[in-house]
């Protein structure tokens, strides 16, 4: 599966979805002054080997579903949420206060963390930052296309 990532004008990106090259799902993505929602997902599920949204739909879901409670994909929707609060701070909590703060997310939301040290968090971020610097350097119009079945770095359309 891959995901192509488009950022457009106005308030809204783009993440469309192909399986085997054909389209089979488009989304629009708010901007949030940080990558998208869904790019943070797949760095999150990719980096950590998790079932969330983006394996979700590798799976077969569609990408409009309303997630029903599963409790690895709940602990990564935490996880993603955590990692987005990282990135409008600035990209510079410390791995264990991040780490707290998903403890008190997940309880919070009566989800089952993952199992994190701190090395997760370091390369999950390692990975939104250079994802990150990609997508900053594509101009409206343009598009990130990122590959979910095997490991090899974004590539620019």
């Amino acid at each position: 599966m891959q995901l192509i990532f488009s950022k457009r004008s106005g308030k809204y990106d783009k993440m469309e979805v192909f399986r085997d090259g054909v389209l089979v799902e488009s989304i629009e993505c708010p901007k949030q002054g940080i990558i998208p929602h869904d790019m943070v997902h797949y760095i999150v599920e990719h980096t950590l080997h998790k079932r969330g949204f983006v394996g979700r739909v590798l799976a077969g879901e569609a990408v409009s579903f309303r997630m029903e409670a599963e409790s690895e994909s709940d602990g990564v929707e935490r996880l993603v949420e955590v990692f987005q609060a990282d990135g409008w701070s600035g990209w510079t909590s410390s791995p264990t206060d991040m780490l707290d703060l998903y403890q008190v997310t997940c309880s919070a939301r009566q989800c089952e963390p993952l199992a994190l040290q701190a090395d997760d968090i370091d390369a999950v971020r390692k990975r939104i930052l250079e994802i990150t610097e990609q997508w900053q350097s594509i101009p409206v119009g343009k598009s990130l296309a990122l590959s979910f079945e095997r490991r090899h770095p974004a590539s620019q359309i």
